[in-house]
């Protein structure tokens, strides 16, 4: 029997989801929680800031099913990865016009240039875990081997000009980490 592939495995578990399957919900949460605390957890440096924000992803996803739209969102995994970060963001927003707040010092600009490394860097994570190995194994040579691509290329057994084009490609990825407009919008 042929693995489903994920667009069809997206439908299936939106469609169990809205029937109220509660174990739709636990193998939802099986497959996708380290990747939503993470999210969460890189954005906000809060352990149990990043708990609460799984909770609040999970539930929202229980609660409303309908509001992924595979056309719109494209798989459920960055569907959910999305809303963890804007869950996050959200919170670390809040949190820090609090704390500036309290401390009566910073200004609008500095809160937002905080909140916005934290998503560049959760997205860059995020992107980077996602990319498919030969892209991410000649990123991790390059920058954290520091090899060039020659090198890059025999360590992966590939022409050079292949490890330039898989670098390339994969700093092309990475570099969206950044492109995309910064959504703080609450679930």
């Amino acid at each position: 029997m042929a693995k489903d592939t994920p667009p069809r495995w997206d439908r299936k578990m939106q469609q169990r989801l809205a029937r109220g399957e509660a174990a739709a919900l636990g193998e939802l949460y099986d497959r996708f929680a380290s990747l939503v605390h993470n999210t969460a957890h890189r954005v906000l440096d809060d352990e149990s800031a990043a708990d609460q924000v799984t909770r609040e992803v999970f539930g929202y996803v229980w609660e409303n099913p309908d509001a992924y739209d595979p056309r719109r969102e494209g798989a459920m995994r960055s569907w959910i990865a999305k809303l963890a970060r804007s869950q996050a963001v959200h919170r670390l927003r809040q949190a820090e016009a609090k704390a500036y707040a309290e401390r009566g010092g910073g200004s609008a600009e500095e809160l937002e240039q905080k909140v916005r490394r934290a998503a560049v860097s959760a997205r860059a994570d995020f992107i980077v875990q996602s990319m498919p190995a030969p892209l991410r194994a000649a990123l991790e040579l390059a920058y954290f081997q520091r090899r060039d691509y020659r090198q890059t290329a025999a360590d992966l057994g590939v022409t050079e000009d292949e490890a330039r084009r898989r670098l390339r490609l994969g700093l092309q990825l990475l570099a969206t980490a950044n492109s995309r407009p910064l959504d703080g919008r609450a679930l």
